[in-house]
């Protein structure tokens, strides 16, 4: 199994209007809430970058201890998501901290800003990840398994101190981790993505 971790910018994904606006909690576009919505694009394209790093794992199971390579852990919900894979894609994957500065810088002037960044943010990371997913499956001619984060299910938050170490997540991409487990910069995320196993 490769033991190199690689790097990838990409380029803005399309912008998905009706996804921003879910995040932001508003049923409906109306001539007042669009034109908000159009500017903090406008605002925010400059301050955001779209990186990843990932490295392949090879992966084992033993009842719901998941063994990497590098690492191990008991997850049951993990396990099952990925039951008959041979190897994982771990990544990380920021849009950067410009959006956390337009959120902080907005929370003080124009709450409605700060929470129509909020959603923008939400949705340029599930953005990012998806692409970068759709990638995987392009170039190991292999759908993968839904991605699998930290914090969900029964896969406990201080997994995430084995990710950045192994990931370096911090020289790399610029992601940090503090004491309470919290990401730096905020809109952003770990996971792991199984690969070579039949489909559930």
């Amino acid at each position: 199994m490769n033991s190199l971790t690689f790097c990838r910018t990409y380029e803005a994904p399309a912008f998905c209007r009706s996804e921003i606006l879910r995040y932001a909690g508003c049923g409906n576009a109306n001539d007042e809430i669009m034109p908000l919505l159009e500017s903090c694009i406008k605002e925010a394209e400059n301050h955001l970058v779209y990186r990843v790093c990932y490295r392949e794992l090879s992966f084992g199971l033993n009842g719901d201890m998941c063994d990497f390579e590098v690492f191990r852990f008991r997850s049951a919900n993990l396990a099952s998501n990925l039951e008959s894979c041979k190897s994982v894609i771990l990544f990380a994957a920021t849009v950067g901290v410009g959006i956390d500065r337009l959120i902080a810088k907005y929370g003080r002037l124009s709450p409605a800003k700060a929470l129509m960044f909020q959603a923008i943010g939400a949705e340029r990371i599930e953005a990012l990840c998806d692409t970068f997913c759709k990638d995987i499956e392009v170039e190991l001619h292999s759908r993968p398994r839904p991605r699998f984060s930290p914090g969900y299910g029964d896969l406990p938050l201080s997994v995430q101190r084995d990710i950045f170490s192994v990931l370096d997540c911090g020289k790399r991409i610029g992601l940090v981790l503090n004491d309470s487990l919290l990401m730096s910069p905020s809109k952003s995320v770990t996971a792991f993505i199984g690969i070579g196993g039949e489909e559930k």
